[in-house]
């Protein structure tokens, strides 16, 4: 049996002397790994770099089996990944995570083409810590611990939400939080979409999401830890505030 697709490339590690075995994200298959025969040659190596975009076949004589992957390159990141180390500390953290918490050969259309778009915006780090905000709340949203932002837990306002509830996921007013508001996960403006997003505002927001991966995402697989590379990504974008 066989399929073709596009994809991201997530993973590539050595299999053997000459083979490769990669992992790669698609839009049809969702993340599925394959050997790469000549996977380590010199001609093909460059290729499989995380980030990549590529036009995979996968065969196998039977689904189960782990398959082979042919592989051609649609385009290359490698350049805006390594245009800057906030650029690097994304690409490593998006790839991380994605091999981290999506399903094997379970697909995921809608995340594939955020993640597609936000792969293609990787050295625009003016606008790249923003666009990688919305994409953690859009993994969260599509592995079902979406954040509920719409009005107040408590109250059921819509005005003045300025924290999230840790446990619920969902918004919580001034007013509402009472003298529970120390406990509570901040909601700057940027998380719901409203306001210029100052680096200050996109720090708060990355600490809510990392929240809910870390005490939510995190547990439902088996309570492995985050990938480190979303810390680093974090610890590289706070450095510029």
């Amino acid at each position: 049996m066989d399929w073709r697709d596009y994809g991201i490339l997530l993973t590539s590690r050595r299999h053997g002397e000459t083979a490769a075995i990669i992992e790669v994200f698609t839009e049809g298959h969702g993340r599925h790994a394959g050997v790469v025969r000549g996977g380590a040659s010199r001609k093909v190596a460059p290729i499989l770099q995380p980030g990549a975009q590529l036009d995979v076949l996968w065969r196998a004589r039977l689904e189960e089996h782990i398959g082979t992957f042919q592989v051609e390159p649609l385009r290359s990141r490698a350049a805006a990944a390594f245009s800057g180390r906030l650029a690097l500390a994304g690409l490593n953290a998006v790839v991380a995570l994605l091999s981290f918490c999506l399903p094997e050969r379970e697909p995921h259309p809608s995340i594939y083409k955020q993640t597609e778009q936000l792969m293609d915006l990787l050295g625009q780090d003016d606008i790249w810590p923003l666009a990688y905000l919305r994409w953690e709340l859009a993994l969260l949203e599509e592995l079902g611990f979406g954040l509920d932002l719409s009005a107040c837990a408590v109250t059921g306002a819509t005005e003045g939400l300025v924290f999230v509830s840790p446990k619920t996921g969902r918004a919580v007013s001034a007013e509402g939080a009472g003298e529970w508001a120390d406990k509570l996960l901040p909601l700057p403006p940027c998380l719901r979409g409203e306001g210029v997003a100052p680096d200050t505002e996109i720090a708060k927001g990355l600490h809510t999401t990392g929240y809910f991966l870390e005490h939510h995402l995190a547990p439902s697989l088996g309570n492995h830890p985050l990938p480190e590379a979303r810390a680093r990504f974090v610890d590289q974008f706070t450095r510029r505030l």
